[in-house]
């Protein structure tokens, strides 16, 4: 449960934002994905901040292997769905992309809808679209 009033707007359903990351999982990230084998140092980065979101989905985006790929952004995902909860959202509302902490999920969410395509995963690539618009009316960001 969370101290953290869930806002209102009169205009349509409630927005949640995610708290952000430490400052020092965000720039141990920074330097992961600079590193000669950026595979190896953001799973350091996953294993030592396992709920930070943006690792995740960016441990997907550089593996090759479309099982892994698919295992990374599932990670964030599911990650990601309990941060969204810990941060008052109830299942609907808007988790929308302007907001840079929400990304990282966002990100996980994309990627999890791109590895179900390509492992074949039809009916999880169609829910992931359907989810990422909810989540965001004005997905894809531009």
């Amino acid at each position: 449960m969370t101290d953290r009033p869930v806002n209102l707007y009169s205009s349509g359903p409630p927005e949640t934002v995610i708290d952000p990351e430490p400052a020092e999982a965000i720039a141990a990230l920074a330097e992961a994905e600079a590193a000669a084998d950026p595979i190896a140092a953001i799973g350091s980065v996953c294993t030592r901040w396992p709920t930070f979101l943006a690792a995740w989905a960016s441990l997907g985006d550089v593996v090759a292997e479309p099982a892994l790929k698919y295992a990374a952004y599932r990670t964030g995902y599911h990650r990601g769905l309990d941060k969204l909860r810990a941060s008052g959202w109830r299942g609907s509302g808007y988790v929308r992309w302007q907001h840079e902490t929400n990304r990282g999920f966002l990100r996980a969410l994309a990627g999890l809808q791109a590895s179900a395509a390509a492992i074949g995963e039809s009916a999880e690539d169609e829910r992931c679209a359907i989810f990422l618009r909810q989540l965001d009316p004005e997905w894809p960001p531009s």
